[in-house]
């Protein structure tokens, strides 16, 4: 392979074999187009369960920075005692980075992780179906946006899949399987048993709606929670706290939006918003402003609330 290795060390110098292929559909590589907070997210995933894994950026900067963040976060497991520095190891020796998207072709399982913009993923997938092999399946990550449509700027309808996701990948154990009009029932099983089998998550089967059932629920949800705290019901904390305890919930939502990313947010919205035409899914103005600062959540250091460098909250509130 001609990308850029992420470590010289083997494998086999780990003490760690290789996974090869298994019963019921299984992938020994996997690629994952887009190297962002989810495409990083995947490659850990993935590589942790001991698939190889090619994590496909569009440049070089992008690339280096996609490859040490990714080190940085395992970085902070360690610290966390979360893993040890042999398992950092193993999982880095595993995912090999490159910018030719030629190089995806390798794998029979091509996973898209890019901006949830349609046009962008639908040229994306016309040219991932001119490379690939005709028995790869091509999978979407997309939270909002119709697998069918997506599916259409390629030859393979029937070998197209939606697999969303949620931010933190590696601790969420939830994907929802999404099948497109076309989708095949072959395609369906060999990416329920990626998820269960091979990730060890657990696999809803989603037939195409806009927003699935995660995206759909938490929007509205979300949603008007920031009216709430626009129109000065209540502060952040206090909808949050009362949200959280009130209803069980591990997190608040606009806590949770921060995980999310409100960028994120914002385009579920927009989408859903564009294809039901429900008011519930109009965006606060409140989200568009801290969208157009800048301030995404987590990933930024700000959103609803602060935040450090590794995503633990701080004291007070951005808003």
């Amino acid at each position: 392979m001609a990308g850029t290795q992420t470590q010289t060390d083997s494998l086999e110098s780990l003490g760690l074999p290789q996974q090869t292929d298994v019963a019921g559909g299984g992938f020994s590589t996997v690629a994952v187009v887009g190297g962002g907070t989810m495409g990083k997210g995947l490659a850990q995933s993935i590589a942790q369960t001991g698939v190889e894994v090619i994590l496909c950026e569009r440049s070089g900067a992008h690339l280096k920075r996609a490859l040490d963040e990714l080190g940085d976060q395992l970085d902070h497991e360690i610290d966390r005692w979360g893993m040890t520095e042999s398992e950092k190891r193993a999982i880095l020796v595993r995912v090999a980075g490159t910018t030719d998207v030629r190089e995806v072709a390798e794998a029979k399982l091509v996973i898209e992780a890019i901006d949830e913009d349609l046009s962008s993923k639908m040229t994306l997938f016309s040219k991932l179906d001119a490379i690939c092999p005709d028995d790869t399946i091509l999978v979407s990550n997309t939270g909002s946006l119709s697998v069918t449509e997506i599916g259409s700027a390629t030859l393979r309808g029937d070998r197209v899949i939606g697999m969303h996701f949620l931010n933190p990948v590696p601790k969420i154990p939830l994907v929802e399987v999404v099948r497109g009009l076309h989708t095949s029932d072959e395609t369906f099983g060999k990416a329920r048993a990626f998820a269960e089998a091979q990730l060890g998550k657990t696999a809803v089967e989603v037939f195409e709606y806009p927003g699935g059932i995660t995206t759909r629920v938490i929007v509205a949800l979300v949603n008007e929670a920031m009216y709430v705290l626009m129109e000065g019901v209540a502060t952040a904390e206090s909808i949050d706290a009362a949200v959280r305890l009130g209803y069980n919930f591990p997190v608040g939502p606009l806590g949770l939006a921060d995980q999310i990313g409100l960028d994120e947010m914002i385009a579920w919205m927009e989408g859903l918003f564009r294809e039901l035409g429900d008011q519930k899914y109009r965006p606060c103005p409140l989200l568009r402003k801290l969208v157009r600062a800048g301030h995404l959540g987590v990933k930024t250091g700000r959103g609803f609330f602060l935040y450090d460098e590794h995503g633990k909250r701080l004291p007070g509130t951005n808003v």
